[in-house]
């Protein structure tokens, strides 16, 4: 009994640091060919989409570059969230992915010496990443070394698993998950389905195929697990969607109900189907191979791959046609809450698999700060002219405080994403993103500080002359035009900006504060005992308007200095 639990206890140790090396050979190859083609990814995504056709054919094609599809549902949650795609433009980029996903299990099918490829992945890597000069390279290297510990993992957990065979109590434990009915099947594709659910990774077909190949599950076991494991691992675009949009949670509702749809229409055929589809394609499937680890079913792996991707294939056709319907659905399933705007902070997964997508994310609240801000000028300027009543000054109260928290969870998400390693345009990007936040922040924060300085006046019951109004309008103005110029530059791709005619007209504003400041000051006299606090609160009110003015130059100059954003 003890030798037993001492054997149990190897095999477990063994499978699971195999584990632990693949999935984190999964994660550096992920992370290498993000930092490479990441951009391109997203642009490609963005504008591969014209119909539905392109839009399968960009799944198939951006999970095959990064080899995974939780990258790209993690995407499509970040597009449809920033409603730069549609719910059905994601749809058909979900049918795609889950096509271009089998490139991994064909990797582990194809393989012909995991262990020997996984040194040679570890020494090139190695030699990329730790001894040649160049940003590009250093990722090409960490992409190579994330598949040499791929394919390492790969033989640990075979080598993990083979004790096994020669235990008949965990043998006879094995074969007790011998489908042979629909009943069975499914049953099999549940536990699948939790165990890629736990681990969040398709690394549960890679196990069932090596178990597989030493003939401790059956073939047609191995092939329902396929069913189970790509309803799991859909658990990666709900941690990416979990608190944030409608729109997020119909993206990752799509992704996990299109599979369940799936998995349910298709398990009564795989007994009689696809089952013998896979045996008729390889015929010589089970032939038994002598290795040196002992007689294994190697040619039982390319048959269950094909099955993975013709299972893939037929549930992409089932679904394509109605998309429009299944988004119906979708849509009445998670409605559209009034209002809704997306909390970063909820975000965090989705900034862990894609840098990239985050930069987006962060940018929709930017934006939201600057619509914001605008809104807030304006409001500031009833505050001036005496027009704003208690509902207008309790927005701007309110609403500064909104941008307070907004500029909180920007620049805790941005940290975030920038201890990870980037790409150098990405870190870049990253940085100009917390900076705008920064300023667009301040100009909340002046907005606030003018309704302080007017409410200071009221309370000595005094209010501003007529013909001060006329001054410190007429400044603000000048400084609400600049910030309408500026702002549209920061949802601009690629803003061009002219930013020594911008600085001119900054330094032009500049000088024509300084003339409104002399000219108040000098309305300072002894036949008007108020007039020393009205013009300290007037000198205020200009003052905030010139941080106001230096803050929009900062995100002009900010802006023309990041271009690519």
């Amino acid at each position: 009994m003890k030798g037993h639990i001492v054997s149990l206890l190897g095999i477990l140790v063994v499978l699971a640091g195999g584990l632990g090396v693949f999935l984190l050979g999964m994660k550096h190859l992920s992370e290498g060919l993000q930092a490479v083609e990441g951009d391109k990814l997203r642009k490609f995504m963005g504008r591969a989409t014209a119909n539905r056709l392109a839009g399968v054919g960009t799944g198939i094609v951006s999970t095959l570059i990064v080899q995974s599809s939780s990258i790209i549902t993690a995407m499509l949650v970040g597009f449809v969230s920033a409603g730069m795609m549609t719910l059905a433009q994601a749809i058909n980029v979900i049918i795609g992915a889950n096509i271009g996903t089998t490139g991994t299990v064909w990797l582990v099918a194809l393989v012909p010496s995991p262990e020997l490829l996984g040194l040679i992945g570890l020494a090139s890597g190695g030699l990329l990443y730790f001894f040649v000069r160049g940003e590009k390279i250093h990722n090409i290297g960490l992409a190579v070394l994330g598949l040499g510990l791929v394919m390492l993992g790969l033989y640990f957990m075979t080598k993990g698993l083979m004790p096994i065979k020669e235990n008949e109590a965990m043998k006879a434990a094995f074969q007790k998950l011998a489908v042979k009915s629909v009943w069975d099947v499914a049953i099999v594709a549940l536990g699948a389905m939790v165990i890629s659910a736990a681990i969040n990774s398709a690394a549960t077909v890679a196990i069932a195929m090596i178990l597989a190949s030493q003939g401790l599950i059956t073939y047609e076991t191995a092939i329902a697990t396929l069913f189970g494991s790509n309803i799991g691992t859909t658990v990666t675009a709900w941690m990416t969607a979990a608190g944030a949009t409608a729109d997020a949670k119909r993206t990752a509702l799509a992704n996990t109900l299109s599979n369940v749809v799936g998995s349910i229409v298709f398990i009564p055929f795989v007994l009689p189907v696809l089952v013998p589809v896979g045996k008729a394609i390889f015929p010589h499937w089970n032939a038994i191979t002598e290795t040196a680890k002992g007689p294994m079913l190697l040619g039982i792996m390319a048959p269950i791959a094909v099955v993975d991707t013709i299972f893939s294939v037929l549930r992409g056709m089932l679904l394509f046609p109605f998309v429009k319907q299944f988004v119906r659905l979708i849509e009445r399933m998670i409605p559209q809450p009034e209002n809704e705007k997306p909390h970063l902070s909820s975000l965090k997964e989705g900034a862990r698999l894609s840098p990239v997508i985050a930069c987006d994310q962060a940018l929709q609240e930017i934006v939201f700060m600057r619509e914001s801000n605008l809104d807030l000028l304006q409001c500031a300027r009833k505050v001036i002219a005496g027009e704003s009543d208690e509902k207008t000054e309790a927005h701007i109260v309110h609403r500064e405080s909104i941008l307070d928290n907004v500029q909180c969870e920007v620049t805790e998400f941005l940290g975030g994403i920038m201890s990870k390693r980037l790409a150098q345009d990405v870190a870049e990007r990253a940085q100009r993103l917390l900076r705008l936040t920064d300023e667009l922040e301040s100009v909340s924060d002046e907005a606030a500080a003018i309704l302080k300085a007017v409410k200071r006046l009221r309370k000595q019951n005094q209010q501003i002359s007529d013909v001060s109004k006329a001054v410190l309008l007429s400044a603000h103005d000048r400084v609400y035009e600049f910030a309408a110029k500026v702002t549209p530059w920061i949802r601009s791709p690629r803003p061009q900006i002219a930013i020594e005619e911008v600085q001119k007209e900054s330094t032009s504003i500049h000088e024509f504060m300084r003339e409104c400041r002399r000219t108040q000051l000098g309305r300072v006299g002894p036949d008007d005992p108020g007039s020393s606090l009205r013009v300290l609160v007037e000198l205020d009110v200009i003052n905030a308007c010139e941080r106001v003015r230096a803050y929009y130059l900062n995100i002009a100059e900010t802006l023309a200095g990041g271009k690519g954003k």
